[in-house]
């Protein structure tokens, strides 16, 4: 991967983004887009929106949600402790006994995430965790002093931070799904140096993590006749995951193109045709109804969106430690790239 195009992807993963609090990794995004498109804009949801040949037709829609889980900070107890609510899927295993950061006003704030040493754990404890149970120490020697520190309502991620690992893959937090619009954008860069018929909405969205809420707002906004989603998929490459439920899919395989009825099968099918012309490594997923992703939200936006859905391979989704492949991110924001250059003003998506 070239140098700027990777720290363009650390930055992404070291700045906070939980959902509903966008705004440092969108400035982020703003600066890149700018550089590579003809407008950039911001609407009033936060969604940010880069266009390429905006009087070209059809309109299309690239969306990967820059949102990430996280935690928010609910009640400051007499002895300091924050206590907190999820924001988006979490398992309460997971949790326990990692670093966090309370993103405040006044700057970041290092805490833990603990509870009763397995010592003196009851039974039950030891058998169940709930989220209710779990506590962040900030240090904080009294309520007052948190205070001082920490609002209600602040957010909280995981230590953020990109780890290189062998064999070119990435490990961190949030990769689900700032890795989405670190391909969307990158695909934005490979196209500002080719010719499309199409105008090209590059979008980085927002509040996905909690019901798709950016991509309805978007979508709705630019009204594209074709939209293609970027996010992570599961891979089932390491133990315990069933590829009889759940398909076979690869870290190194590419990317994943769906197909199911969240899917516009005219997209899907000039998405494989492109990926084997070009000769991009892919792979197909089949999902029996609507997605969790963007795509579902593009699909029944106005009267309807031609829709595609192309993911990543990922391992451990929400958590601390996700894992992906940069060939990966390569490969897709080459195919995203190609599948715009090929969608003519006369391509019918039809069914």
């Amino acid at each position: 991967m070239r140098t700027e195009s990777l720290e363009f992807l650390r930055q992404l993963l070291q700045t906070p983004s939980v959902s509903g609090y966008e705004g440092p990794v969108q400035e982020i995004v703003r600066r890149w887009a700018r550089e590579y498109a003809e407008e950039v804009r911001t609407d009033l949801h936060g969604n940010v929106i880069a266009v390429l040949n905006p009087r070209g037709s059809p309109r299309i829609m690239l969306a990967g949600h820059c949102d990430q889980i996280g935690l928010q900070v609910r009640y400051i107890d007499d002895d300091g402790y924050l206590w907190f609510g999820t924001v988006g899927g979490f398992d309460p295993m997971v949790l326990l006994g990692q670093r966090v950061t309370v993103w405040t006003t006044k700057g970041p704030i290092p805490g833990v995430i603990a509870r009763k040493p397995p010592h003196v754990l009851e039974e039950k404890e030891r058998k169940e965790i709930k989220i209710d149970q779990l506590w962040i120490d900030i240090g904080a020697k009294d309520k007052e002093e948190a205070q001082s520190l920490v609002q209600i309502g602040d957010p909280v991620t995981y230590e953020l931070g990109m780890r290189l690992l062998r064999n070119d893959l990435v490990c961190s937090p949030g990769l689900d799904d700032k890795m989405g619009t670190f391909v969307v954008m990158e695909a934005l860069r490979l196209l500002s140096q080719r010719r499309c018929e199409g105008a090209l909405f590059a979008v980085s969205t927002v509040q996905e993590e909690v019901g798709l809420r950016g991509a309805q707002t978007s979508t709705f906004g630019i009204e594209p006749q074709v939209g293609i989603a970027v996010d992570v998929t599961f891979a089932t490459d390491y133990p315990g995951m069933e590829k009889k439920k759940h398909g076979d899919i690869r870290l190194y395989g590419g990317p994943v193109i769906t197909r199911g009825p969240n899917i516009n099968p005219k997209v899907f099918e000039l998405l494989v045709e492109t990926a084997r012309r070009k000769e991009i490594p892919h792979q197909i997923d089949a999902s029996p109804r609507p997605t969790g992703t963007d795509a579902n939200a593009m699909q029944v936006s106005r009267s309807g969106v031609a829709t595609g859905l192309v993911s990543v391979p990922n391992r451990y989704m929400h958590s601390p430690v996700e894992y992906v492949a940069l060939p990966d991110l390569e490969h897709t924001a080459q195919l995203l790239a190609e599948f715009v250059v090929a969608v003519k003003a006369d391509t019918d998506f039809t069914p």
